[in-house]
């Protein structure tokens, strides 16, 4: 199968889910409703995501005006693809679910979390099989990846680096790390690229597997973004400002009070604290729209267009309101071409 099918096959895939999640859409019960000064919103979470969670819990949230029930989600793509059937109003997650979301619908990337980092990036760990001993190893074989997100691009760039072809391997599509953890276990996968503190530590402690690399290793940097619809930005464009403010006050305090915040995470999810407090300073949320940010959505749209993933093309600029954060933080937005 030769790389171009190989890509297109999953991206198909996911595409007819996002279809058929699209069709069921009068199912949903978002939110997004402004009930006088306040905003009411569901917001798209993941377990290991402290931002949201000590925004909530530290008042951040009620000090700017926001009504917020936070949804969680196995990972930040599915919180994204909520945004189809109205299981959540706000969303944030990677350039790839992003792009592939604002392609198909009536939505806007309003800001960037800042998280594009060397740091960042070193967190995200190749675990292989034990008898794999490089990249060189991974021909022909049984590959992870998380559906509708980046990591079909990771690995893309990561095993051409290493002169790999992407069609030389086979690419399967999972729902989450549990899955990939369990598969890695039993043999059904060689690889999985895995992220964070407690996944690190969980895949590190498997007697199947070892780790190989690390994203820092290749050029692919994770730039992460806040989307919403259309819709509902520009009919609650201060209660946006005010959630951007609520955000980034509510990362300062976490990198401020990293024990408090490991005993949060620890009481609400069940997080372990020591894991927290090993995320926290390599994953710190800067909300702005820097010219990484722009480069790396740029970068990936070209890739998803070049493969078929994304089917027809759009400007970029046309799909971003930075609107919201310029007003919010002048000094860390981009001026647009």
């Amino acid at each position: 199968m030769s790389r171009n099918q190989s890509l297109k096959q999953w991206s198909f895939r996911f595409l007819s889910l996002i279809l058929t999640m699209s069709l069921l859409s009068g199912c949903g019960n978002a939110s997004g409703e402004q009930q006088g000064n306040r905003l009411k919103l569901k917001i798209a979470d993941i377990s290991t995501n402290t931002v949201f969670r000590v925004a909530k819990s530290k008042g951040f949230f009620d000090k700017h005006g926001i009504d917020a029930e936070l949804v969680n989600f196995a990972t930040p793509a599915e919180g994204v693809n909520s945004l189809f059937i109205k299981q959540a109003d706000v969303a944030f997650g990677a350039d790839f679910p992003l792009l592939n979301a604002v392609s198909k619908g009536d939505y806007s990337i309003f800001a960037s979390s800042g998280t594009a980092t060397d740091v960042s990036a070193s967190e995200w760990k190749l675990f292989v099989r034990k008898e794999i001993g490089s990249a060189a190893d991974l021909k022909g074989k049984k590959l992870s990846f998380s559906r509708g997100t980046f990591i079909p691009y990771l690995w893309d760039v990561y095993l051409a680096e290493n002169g790999v072809a992407l069609s030389d391997v086979e690419l399967i599509g999972q729902g989450g790390f549990d899955e990939a953890f369990v598969a890695l276990k039993k043999g059904d996968i060689d690889a999985a690229w895995v992220y964070g503190a407690v996944l690190n530590e969980k895949f590190g402690a498997l007697t199947e597997a070892k780790e190989l690399s690390n994203m820092s290793k290749t050029p692919v940097r994770l730039g992460t973004g806040l989307i919403a619809s259309n819709e509902l930005i520009n009919s609650n464009k201060k209660g946006f400002v005010a959630l951007l403010k609520a955000l980034d006050e509510a990362s300062a305090y976490a990198q401020a009070h990293p024990e408090e915040t490991a005993d949060l995470m620890y009481e609400e999810v069940k997080q372990p604290r020591e894991a927290t407090l090993k995320d926290l300073p390599k994953n710190p949320w800067n909300i702005g729209f820097t010219d990484k940010a722009y480069e790396g959505l740029q970068g990936q749209k070209k890739y998803m267009v070049d493969n078929g993933i994304i089917e027809k093309d759009f400007e970029l600029n046309e799909k971003l309101n930075l609107d919201l954060v310029r007003e919010a933080f002048p000094d860390r937005v981009i001026e647009l071409k």
